[in-house]
């Protein structure tokens, strides 16, 4: 449970007042606990628990309830006075006392008045330690009079005069409550100009036509008896000048009549309170209420100032449209001169009210209960103030101390009874009376003489469980007269413990400022007097504090989507925590799209309503921990509305708008658009963009625009929906602003000049009647401009113009009102031809078997007849006669841009016989050709040889067959053959380099070692060089007998790791052993020493690398090139799209046979050792595995 900290022991300084002395005995005196076990065995003077107000209005319609509750031990008998005297309840059969308690119930419902039992009562409750008393209680029926029939007269008066409407509710008890409100139970509307007084009146700083009604009605409400009192109606008339003229002119003179002005304006003068001063008093703690109203046209305005101070800022309001100022919990303080200041355009008044704040007696002190132990001292204090400063006055048992009976252990000091050597005899209810002219204050104190020994009233073994590093405050409610003192002792054999560790409360409560995991165990607390001596244990146990190790955090999430916070709780493993989201210190709201689980809290579909700050809580029985982030609902701002144009003028208007909401994104700018409705009705265009803080925007107009606007506001999320459009505003029509863009001229055919422009739009045309002005002229002529006037067109075609001539051009646009700006003038061309000249003295150049250089003279310029485009070359690769019947010649085309007379030819083919030619090239099209020139590439390297492939392998001899290079380039003169070994390393052997002639294609090498991977290299020569080469790679087959000695031979010359590990005889007889085993496990096959005796080349079956079982390889199907990694090629072919560095890893046995072409057929076997290179035997021992592997 949390514990909730107590205060702590407090010293008293020396520099006291003698008194002092003896108030340090009350300060140890005992408060007896409220304890129903202890108060059970416990006497005790009466105690006064509950009682009636003193000023106790009743409803005279109910019967009549009395209040008066003690408690005491023995249980405290009642008795009550009334008006002083003794008042007999059982001689007055309509009152009754509640058994065990002295509230009286006066049944006045069946009979009886209330009116008789008005008077001042006074409960008394004694035992037989003494007697309290409770207040004087005034028993007062309320009251709801009727209102005096009066005869009201209608009230006629000027427009602009002041009134008052009177209420005068009767005097009711308690005072009434006061509306005005009309026949029609309507409250009547209250302004600066119309305000009810606090007497209830109705003030009027001047009247005005519209005040005119019959049913002013002022009402009274008595809340006591729920009731509501009417006045009679009050009839106002007010008239305006000429309705005053209308009515009296039959029996005035002319001279009489009122002025055309129908009210007089004047300064302000005040209704209420009367005169430049008046006073105020008031109560301490109750409401001070000032009032000023004043009359005056215009309607004055109410200001409040204190003199010599300031008005408190948190006490002060103003009500009544400021013309009552309220202090509420009024002080001492708040005396002083209040001015309040009546201001309207004519003048100014103000009135000071010097206000007094009295007090009715108050509390310093009030006496408090005292348990002393026989021969103990001990004082009661009674301390007041007031103003006027009350009077004390000390009671026993209900007595004046002046003539109770005589206490010699008591001695009386003004506000001070002091109590010496107590004795049982000595035990009393005082009460001590505080009074002035506006009150009293009554209170009991009983003085209780007690021999107990300790007792102990917390729980037995109770459990205190506490957050780490938070205090910790374990009980020890206790009792005993004398008081007791106490000791805390933590453990079995603990010694007491100490201040300077831990705090000891007066209340016997021990205090662990910090409470810490050592803290845990089992704490005794002891109490003792003269009498005697009690404890008790209780446990302690300290659990770790919860915390939120993950935070919500902070969020904007655009309206529609979906926001999450996160918030992960660490806490003690002993305790259960809750969860709980809140949502601005509330409960979240009861809708679907809040999801809560284990540590998230989900909201989907996020509206407006969702923002705010939610907190995550999580609580256990100990402690609670709290996070919280805030969600800031976002989304594109609302559309503007109200769209104004003002200040129209004829190229100019000015648009303001009213923002919408931004949607907690700030409006960065506002983008305009305009529909013009005359020309392009639907369509919107961009206007311009303005500041995000602007709601105004001058805008350029055009002439001849029917305008309609329209506003988007834009933030970070994007642009809101368009405003409604706002109104039309149609500008005047004016001549065109611009001419026509892209005037170009050009001829479509020889003897033509076509004219084209893009024509205006509606919107630039700036008025009806839209046409162009279309003029031209030869540009190195002496001719006049010629010009024709269109329509609303977009070209215009001239006739019988010179082929490819320039020409001076110009559009201007004009309308109904005028024409447009001189425009621009362009140049163009009338039509092209095609060339009519070929470019002469072509002439090439062969810079290398696959690129020559071209050259030729430019065609002049006016044979070109058109804008010269380049030159174009023709040129193609003659063919022979065979390959000229196959196919269609086929012809290359380069283009050279511009007036260029040079160009390469790459790409062509060495030895190669090609034929050119050149056009000129204008936008009609190409010119005649030039002669066409020949001339021959050389020769260049061949490619390499199309295929190669490995037949016909023996013990030492490989075939190769190839096919030629699929392009020559020119003669070939011979093959460069080079090829080398390759070990099981991958290591290469030496390079072995031959010459064959450019007629072979078939090449047998003989000599070379059995059972070797060689590697081949193939390339053909020209006379310009060697071309790129095709490689290969073989095996040479096996001598199978020399073989799988060799195998033997290998295998145990290669495991050099065992000779270290045995020595010579033990190897030996391993090696019997494993013979011994394989032979009695191979069941039905030939075991290795019977083949070896049946047959010269025994075959030896392959061994699975895996689990050393035996299996076959199967081929692969016919010329399947060699991976790397396979053990042995399945054919001896080999095909060059197969990488040129390949390196494959080989078995060591090998047993097999050859097809009739030569080709290798059998099984493999393999292993991962590696092979020694042949003729360097391994100096290590074999392994007896090796040893298997060769028997086998």
């Amino acid at each position: 449970m949390q514990l909730k900290i107590m205060p702590k022991k407090k010293c008293l300084s020396a520099g006291r007042m003698l008194l002092i002395l003896f108030l340090s005995q009350m300060i140890s005196a005992l408060e007896v606990p409220l304890d129903s076990k202890l108060l059970e065995d416990l006497v005790q003077p009466p105690t006064i628990t509950q009682q009636s107000p003193k000023d106790y209005i009743i409803d005279p319609r109910e019967n009549i309830v009395i209040q008066c509750e003690a408690k005491g031990k023995p249980p405290p008998s009642f008795s009550w006075t009334r008006n002083g005297t003794h008042f007999d309840i059982d001689k007055d059969p309509l009152v009754t006392m509640k058994p065990g308690s002295g509230t009286l119930t006066i049944n006045i419902m069946t009979e009886g008045k209330a009116e008789t039992y008005e008077g001042v009562y006074q409960c008394t409750a004694r035992n037989e330690r003494g007697a309290a008393i409770s207040n004087n209680i005034i028993i007062r029926p309320s009251r709801s009079p009727l209102w005096t029939k009066e005869k009201l007269e209608p009230i006629i008066l000027r427009n602009g005069h002041s009134l008052v409407l009177p209420c005068r509710p009767p005097i009711g008890l308690p005072p009434p409550i006061i509306f005005w409100m009309d026949n029609s139970f309507q409250r009547l509307p209250q302004s600066e100009r119309v305000s009810q007084g606090l007497n209830g009146d109705l003030y009027f700083s001047n009247v005005l036509p519209e005040d005119t009604r019959e049913d002013y009605i002022c009402y009274a409400r008595f809340n006591h008896t729920q009731t509501i009192q009417q006045k009679q109606p009050i009839s106002v008339k007010v008239f305006s000048v000429d309705e005053l003229n209308d009515t009296i002119a039959a029996n005035l003179s002319d001279t009489e009549f009122y002025g055309a002005k129908s009210y007089r304006e004047r300064p302000p003068t005040f209704l209420t309170p009367e005169g430049n001063a008046s006073n105020k008093e008031e109560l301490r703690g109750n409401v001070l209420s000032l009032e000023c109203i004043a009359e005056g046209l215009p309607t004055p305005v109410i200001y409040w100032i204190k003199e010599d101070g300031t008005l408190p800022i948190n006490r002060t309001f103003y009500r009544n449209f400021k013309k009552t100022l309220q202090i509420i919990q009024v002080s001492e303080a708040d005396s002083g001169n209040y001015q309040c200041i009546a201001k309207n355009a004519l003048g100014a008044i103000h009135h000071t009210i010097s206000v007094t704040v009295k007090a009715a007696p108050y509390w310093i002190m009030a006496p408090q209960n005292l348990v002393l132990s026989p021969g103990e001292d001990g004082t009661l204090i009674c301390r007041a103030n007031g103003k006027p400063k009350p009077r004390i006055s000390w009671l026993s048992n209900g007595v004046p101390v002046e003539i109770a009976p005589d206490d010699p252990s008591r001695k009386i000091d003004g506000d001070t009874i002091i109590f010496s050597n107590v004795q049982e005899r000595s035990s009393a209810v005082y009460q001590c009376n505080a009074s002035n002219e506006y009150g009293y204050l009554l209170a009991n104190a009983f003085v209780n003489v007690l021999a107990e020994p300790p007792r102990i009233l917390t729980s037995v073994n109770t459990l205190y469980q506490v957050i780490a590093n938070r205090p910790a405050l374990l009980d020890c409610a206790f009792f005993g007269s004398p008081l007791p003192t106490i000791e805390w002792f933590k453990g079995a054999k603990g010694s007491a413990l100490r201040e300077d560790i831990y705090v000891l409360h007066e209340n016997g409560t021990l205090e662990i400022p910090v409470a810490q995991k050592d803290s845990t165990g089992t704490y005794t607390c002891v109490a003792r007097n003269k009498l005697g001596m009690a404890k008790n244990e209780v446990r302690l146990e300290i659990k770790d504090p919860t915390r939120i190790i993950k935070h919500p955090e902070y969020a904007v999430v655009q309206r529609g989507n979906t926001v999450s916070f996160e918030c992960k709780v660490k806490h003690d493993e002993t305790l259960i925590p809750t969860v709980t989201w809140l949502k601005d210190s509330g409960e979240l709201p009861n809708d679907g799209r809040f999801h809560v689980n284990q540590d998230h809290l989900v909201i989907t579909d996020v509206n407006d309503d969702d923002g705010g700050t939610y907190t995550c809580v999580a609580n256990t029985t100990l402690d609670i921990v709290s996070a919280s982030a805030v969600l800031n609902v976002v989304d594109v701002p609302n559309a503007p509305f109200d769209l104004e144009l003002t200040d129209q003028l004829d190229k100019t208007v000015q648009l303001s708008w009213t923002p919408g909401d931004d949607n907690n994104s700030p409006i960065t700018k506002f983008i305009i658009e305009y529909e013009d409705a005359m020309h392009e009705a639907g369509l919107w265009h961009h206007q311009t963009e303005v500041s995000g803080t602007q709601t105004t925007a001058q805008l350029k107009l055009s002439p001849y625009v029917n305008y309609s606007f329209r506003v988007m506001a834009v933030n970070s999320l994007g642009r809101s929906l368009p405003s409604e459009p706002s109104e039309q505003y149609l500008t005047k029509a004016a001549e065109p602003d611009q001419n026509p863009s892209f005037v170009e001229g050009l001829g479509s055919e020889p003897d033509n000049l076509v004219i084209t422009w893009k024509p205006l739009n509606g919107f630039e045309s700036n008025g009806p009647g839209l046409q162009y002005k279309v003029s031209w002229r030869q540009k190195d002529g002496d001719d006049e401009w010629t010009s024709v006037v269109v329509a609303n067109v977009s070209k215009y075609i001239v006739s019988g113009t010179p082929t490819f001539v320039p020409y001076l051009i110009k559009v201007q646009a004009l309308n109904d009102a005028g024409f447009a700006p001189e425009p621009a003038v362009i140049m163009g061309h009338s039509g092209e031809d095609l060339p009519m000249v070929a470019p002469g003295n072509v002439q090439v150049n062969v810079v290398n078997s696959t690129l020559a250089e071209v050259h030729w003279d430019p065609v002049p310029l006016k044979s070109i007849r058109g804008h010269l485009q380049g030159y174009r070359i023709y040129y193609w690769k003659e063919q022979n006669t065979s390959q000229r019947n196959r196919r269609h010649i086929e012809k290359k085309i380069l283009t050279f841009q511009g007036s260029k007379t040079h160009g390469m030819l790459p790409g062509l083919e060495p030895f190669s016989h090609y034929t050119l030619n050149v056009r000129v090239v204008n936008g009609k099209g190409e010119g005649p050709a030039s002669p066409d020139r020949v001339f021959n590439t050389p020769e260049g390297v061949p490619s390499a040889p199309s295929s190669l492939k490995i037949v016909n392998p023996t013990l030492d001899s490989l075939t190769l067959e190839w096919d030629p290079p699929s392009h020559p380039n020119g003669i070939l003169t011979e093959y460069t053959l080079k090829y080398q070994p390759i070990n099981n390393t991958h290591e290469l052997g030496p390079l072995v380099d031959l010459k064959i002639p450019a007629n072979k294609t078939r090449w047998t090498l003989k000599n070379l070692n059995f059972s070797t991977r060689y590697k081949f290299y193939l390339h053909a020569q020209t006379s310009a060089g060697s071309g790129n080469q095709i490689t290969e790679e073989a095996v040479t087959t096996v001598d199978e007998g020399k073989m799988a000695m060799a195998s033997r031979q290998v295998d145990i010359a290669t495991q050099g790791w065992f000779i270290g590990l045995m020595c010579a005889v033990a190897l030996l007889i391993l090696i019997l052993l494993i013979v011994c085993f394989i032979r009695r496990n191979k069941g039905g096959k030939y075991p290795v020493k019977e083949k070896e005796d049946a047959h010269a080349d025994p075959e030896i079956q392959p061994m699975k690398e895996d689990d050393g079982t035996f299996g076959e390889y199967s081929d692969a199907e016919d010329h399947k090139p060699l991976k790397k990694g396979s053990r042995t090629p399945s054919d001896r072919t080999v095909k060059k799209e197969d990488s040129d560095d390949s390196l494959v890893d080989y078995g060591e046995g090998v047993n097999g046979q050859f097809n009739e072409d030569g080709s290798f057929i059998g099984q493999y076997s393999g292993k991962k050792e590696k092979e020694p290179a042949e003729g360097n035997e391994s100096s290590e021992a074999p392994s007896p595995v090796n040893a298997m592997n060769s028997f086998v």
